[in-house]
Formats: structure tokens, sequence, C-alpha cells
């Protein structure tokens, strides 16, 4: 059987757990089973947490998250070891293999850090980031893979088309999706940092916050990095308008990237030359337009767990969507 279709099989295995392995974090982090666990890689000194007392429960949370992750790390080790042993016929980008390698390992430090600097936010907001790195390089790994039914479809009639002698639709469409792509990795920092500061609850309400448009905020106070790693984060530590002022970033932030990615996949679909991208620019504004009533949703149901875990989830989503769009464009 053909390397490529070996590494296709894993890439989508990969990107399904790496997806499940998201949205299990964020599950283990919303349900405050974070610190389940109190060591690392293990529970209480076992690959089990059945000395976890009292616990129990969270540190069962938190040990399927690492058994997963776990798992994860065998198929992208699996999969660097397929692009290395077939590097000559290059199936896949060697470098990509190597960066999707790499990312696995910060990424593992970065989970061992969230429990041993109990909870600090830096760490959990880049353990976040890092996760959803992982899973858009397997993601575009899986739709760089030659001749794979989801790859990347060839927009000749792009190519051919350029606009008044100027750049063509298919470049300036590029550009705009890659800087969807970048306001939405600024979002999904945002929300990292809103919710491993527990600010999600500083606004209840929506459109407005606290009954204002614009409340009282601590913007001083509310992006400092990095407090020392010997302080319990678990709670939170900030004051209530320090909260309020991280809370009503993430929702501007939402407003930038929800109206940026719009613009790249409205531009897309009112190009005719572009039609090969329009199945996935419609895919794009499917994510977003969920991921937006997921948001809304979360603040007047007063944040249940199920929807904010679905609020992950759904960033997750808009990120593939967003990454299968700007691989078609990428095309060459």
């Amino acid at each position: 059987m053909p390397v490529a279709h070996w590494m296709r099989r894993l890439a989508v295995a990969g990107v399904l757990l790496c997806f499940t392995v998201v949205v299990l974090g964020a599950y283990v982090r919303l349900s405050a089973a974070g610190l389940g666990c109190p060591d690392w890689p293990g529970c209480y000194g076992h690959l089990t947490p059945m000395d976890a007392g009292h616990s129990l429960g969270k540190a069962w949370r938190e040990m399927i998250h690492r058994y997963a992750a776990g798992a994860l790390a065998l198929v992208i080790l699996g999969l660097t070891a397929l692009a290395i042993g077939a590097r000559r016929r290059r199936p896949v980008s060697l470098p990509l293999a190597l960066a999707l390698l790499a990312t696995l390992i910060v990424q593992a430090a970065l989970g061992m850090l969230t429990v041993t600097w109990q909870l600090e936010p830096l760490i959990v907001t880049l353990h976040l980031l890092f996760g959803m790195t992982t899973l858009g390089l397997l993601w575009w790994l899986t739709l760089s893979l030659p001749r794979s039914s989801w790859g990347a479809t060839a927009l000749k009639s792009a190519r051919r088309a350029i606009s008044g002698g100027g750049a063509s639709p298919i470049a300036s469409a590029r550009q705009l999706a890659l800087a969807g792509l970048a306001a939405l990795a600024v979002q999904m920092a945002l929300g990292g940092w809103t919710s491993s500061n527990y600010a999600a609850l500083a606004c209840p309400d929506f459109p407005t916050c606290q009954g204002v448009w614009w409340p009282h905020g601590d913007y001083h106070n509310a992006f400092v990095l990095w407090r020392g790693p010997d302080i319990d984060y678990e709670g939170g530590v900030l004051a209530p308008s320090a909260r309020v002022a991280i809370h009503l970033t993430h929702r501007l932030g939402a407003l930038v990237a929800a109206l940026t990615l719009t613009l790249a996949a409205l531009f897309v679909l009112q190009r005719r030359g572009l039609s090969g991208a329009r199945l996935r620019a419609w895919a794009l504004l499917g994510a977003l337009g969920l991921q937006l009533l997921i948001g809304i949703s979360m603040v007047l149901k007063a944040f249940p767990l199920w929807l904010a875990t679905a609020h992950t989830a759904g960033a997750a989503l808009l990120l593939l969507a967003t990454l299968a769009l700007l691989r078609c464009l990428s095309t060459r």
C-alpha cells in the first residue's frame, strides 16, 4: 500500500483525535478539573487516578484527556516517521511534518507546566493556542496530501483571471483569508485569556455588559501576562474590573474576526473565477455563524458547561474551515 495512503489515514485520524483532545481539554478546564491530578504525567504517582480519593471524578476527566493526548502523540510520531522515510518521494512536506512534531513537544511541555504551575493563565492560554496549532498543522498536512478526496482543488480559472492588469482575484482572496486567519488566532488567544482568568461571567448580559454598553474596566491589570508560578490561579485572582476589561476585549475581538472572515468569504463568493473555492467559503460562513450563535447563547443562558465547551469546539471548526479555504486558494 502506498505511503501516501497510510499517511492519509493517519492524518485523518490525527485531525479527529486532535479535535477530541482540544474539546476534552476545554471540558477539563471549564469543569474545574485542571488540577484533578496534581502531578504529571501520572496521577498521584500512578498511571490511573484510583488514589485520587474525593477528587476521583476530576482526576478521571484529567487522565482521559491525557490518555487521548498520548494517543495523538503516537499518531504524530507515526506521521513524522513516514514523512522522513518517504522524503525522496515527498508525499508531504518534510518541514511541515517536523514542525508538527516540534509543536507536539512544546504542547506536551505546556501541559506539564499547566499542572505544575497551578493553571497560570499565560501557560493555559499558550496550551490552548498550541493545541489549536497542532490541529491546524494536522489539517493542513491532510489537505496537502496528493490526490486526496478532501485535498485542495486546483483553481485554474482563478489563475487565469486577472483584474484590471493588477493582482489576480485569487491573490486578493488569499490575502483576505490570511488576514482572517490572523484575526482568528488573536481571538482564540483572547478566548483562552478570558477562560484562564475566569472572566466569562464578568458580562452576564448581551449585547450590553452589566446593563451598559461600555462599563469601567481595569485594562492595566487585565493583561499582565506573567504574575509568577507560585500562585494558585484556580478560580482566578483578578479584580472584577479587570475581568470586565478582558471580557469586553474578547467581544471586540470577536467582532473584528467575524467581519474579516466574512469579508474573505464574500469576496470568494462574488468572484466567478473563484468558483472552485465557493463550497469552502460557504463552509466558513456556516462555521462562523455557528460559533457566533454558540457565543451569544452561552451568555444568554448563563454559561452552561456544555455550551462553554461547545464554544471551544466551534472555534476549532472555524479554524478548520478557514484553513480549508486558505489551502484551496494556495494550490499551485
